[in-house]
């Protein structure tokens, strides 16, 4: 059969999945009652306090790096208690994974390292890359990319270079609709996370492992990325650009990628996309009705 993989690159394929998972389950079943870090951004996320959300160092157990808009999202998650909320979050990301995956490489996507590695943190890149995957139907959800982490916002050039102007307005839209109400109840936290936050990370970049290429550098490649990709109908460069914008590259930033097993389903296409489908459908030559015989 045609596209059939030969029995080593099956066996190669097996064998990468089967160590992504041992590596998922090291993490969790060694690593985590050893270090303690399980939920590391998780706990900043439950933690935050609305009256200073920014009081926490870049870096530190408890660190609120998202604009005010995200803050307003997660203020009320100090209702539940610490346990309850984590495992709300951890079943959220799981899910979410899953769902990326879709019921024919879901298991591929918990054997990918960054995956585990955002599971077990507890950062929002899987939510992104949902966000992500669904931007192209549904451009709304790019407010959260922005609001959250900003710079992977560079995606938006897909819709700009493709002259798709009505993604375009709806995404910017949004989410400028977002922040203009925010700035009205809350120019005080904006001016903190600028302050503290945006040029904070500018001048210092946190301790911790990471990938340490400055972000001017990988910025520009990443609009390279996304233009080529959006010139040659290449939608898997919207999140690997993302990636690559990250404010931080962090090794688990590349669960964005697990955007792109979902970017290719025909319900989350374009309205664009759908509508030329339609149209190639319909203009298919009819079989020719059958003559006396």
């Amino acid at each position: 059969m045609a596209g059939t993989l030969s029995p080593v690159r099956r066996a190669l394929r097996d064998g990468l999945v089967l160590a992504g998972l041992l590596f998922g389950g090291y993490l969790f079943v060694v690593v985590a009652p050893q270090v303690k870090t399980f939920g590391f951004d998780a706990f900043a996320y439950w933690s935050v306090s609305i009256d200073d959300p920014y009081a926490t160092h870049i870096g530190g157990l408890g660190s609120f790096l998202y604009t005010p808009v995200i803050a307003r999202l997660f203020a009320p998650a100090s209702n539940l208690d610490w346990t309850s909320f984590v495992t709300v979050w951890f079943g959220l990301l799981l899910g979410t994974a899953i769902w990326l995956g879709g019921r024919r490489r879901w298991l591929w996507m918990l054997a990918f390292p960054p995956v585990a590695l955002e599971l077990y943190h507890g950062n929002v890149h899987l939510l992104m890359a949902a966000a992500i995957a669904l931007g192209f139907r549904y451009p709304a959800t790019w407010a959260f990319v922005l609001l959250a982490k900003v710079t992977p916002g560079v995606g938006l050039l897909w819709f700009l270079v493709r002259r798709e102007w009505r993604s375009l307005a709806i995404a910017v839209g949004v989410t400028a609709a977002l922040v203009a109400i925010s700035l009205v109840f809350d120019l005080r936290l904006w001016q903190e996370w600028v302050d503290r936050q945006v040029v904070g990370a500018l001048q210092s970049a946190p301790d911790q492992p990471q990938i340490a290429i400055p972000l001017l550098l990988r910025l520009p490649v990443a609009a390279v990325i996304v233009v080529w990709g959006a010139l040659t109908d290449r939608k898997w460069t919207v999140p690997l650009a993302a990636a690559l914008a990250m404010p931080v590259l962090w090794i688990a930033a590349f669960a964005v990628l697990a955007a792109i097993p979902a970017i290719g389903r025909p319900e989350l296409a374009s309205r664009g996309e759908a509508t030329r489908r339609m149209a190639s459908a319909g203009a298919a030559p009819a079989a020719p009705a059958a003559g006396p015989a």
